[in-house]
């Protein structure tokens, strides 16, 4: 809060927005107001504070029911909770859910960018419509992985940029070979991707099914999902591409660098 906007409040909320700047942590951009300590609470349920109730009350709401807030102003850690699960940053393996978000964000990403590919060249073609379902799935577990990276404080890939202009080339690439290509790098990829999911799912059961009950339904929807985009590319003619044998290990390997690179980088 600005000192020019103080100047035109009168002298009692003057004092609560005074107040309330030292014992909170504002974002005018967002319009978000967290409380830095309890003091940060009094002054956010203040009566003299009026120009901020509607706000309080959001965030009040998201501190107390699992907004990734891991660290106070002060320094102290907030226990944060995914969703209803035992998952907290204090109790989880944090080397695996790390790798584990990590790479899933990569690779989510990167299907992102081939589908984006795809949509360059095939975009208007009978296959479009095909191709744009398929694309809106990952688009939304994109979203879901990039949220869990926000909560568990897990940092990106630094290859993203690679996989950006890596991926789209990769789809582009492949659809102009024909809507087989296409379907035969989608049958490659989604294959690998859900293989990596199995992989994950074991993982996750071997140390404590419990705890990752919720990671675990996420990362078994998305593999569900994956197949299906597999299946839906046999049913497209991916195996009529040329060289489809070839084609399919290349990529496939291409899948697997990627992800050994994503979970290390």
């Amino acid at each position: 809060m600005e000192a020019g906007a103080l100047g035109a409040l009168p002298p009692m909320q003057i004092r609560a927005a005074s107040s309330l700047r030292q014992s909170c942590v504002i974002s005018l951009r967002q319009g978000h107001v967290w409380p830095a300590s309890p003091k940060g609470v009094v002054a956010l349920l203040s009566p003299t504070m009026s120009c901020a109730p509607l706000m309080a009350s959001v965030s009040l709401w998201r501190l107390c029911f699992g907004a990734p807030r891991p660290l106070s102003a002060y320094g102290r850690r907030i226990s944060v909770r995914f969703c209803s699960s035992r998952m907290t940053l204090d109790n989880i393996n944090r080397a695996a859910v790390d790798r584990i978000i990590r790479v899933d964000h990569a690779g989510e990403y990167g299907a992102n960018r081939i589908y984006a590919g795809q949509m360059a060249v095939l975009g208007r073609t009978s296959v479009g419509p095909v191709i744009q379902k398929m694309w809106d799935q990952e688009k939304d577990h994109l979203k879901k992985f990039s949220e869990l990276m926000v909560a568990f404080r897990v940092r990106p890939t630094i290859l993203m940029p690679f996989w950006n202009v890596v991926g789209f080339a990769l789809g582009a690439g492949t659809a102009l070979l024909g809507r087989e290509g296409a379907m035969a790098c989608t049958v490659a990829v989604e294959e690998s991707i859900a293989h990596h999911y199995n992989n994950q799912i074991r993982t996750l059961m071997e140390e404590d099914p419990e705890k990752y009950e919720e990671l675990l339904q996420v990362i078994k929807k998305f593999r569900d999902e994956e197949l299906e985009h597999h299946d839906i590319g046999l049913e497209h003619d991916a195996e009529l591409a040329p060289a489809y044998a070839v084609l399919k290990k290349v990529i496939q390997a291409g899948c697997s660098a990627a992800i050994y690179l994503s979970e290390r980088f």
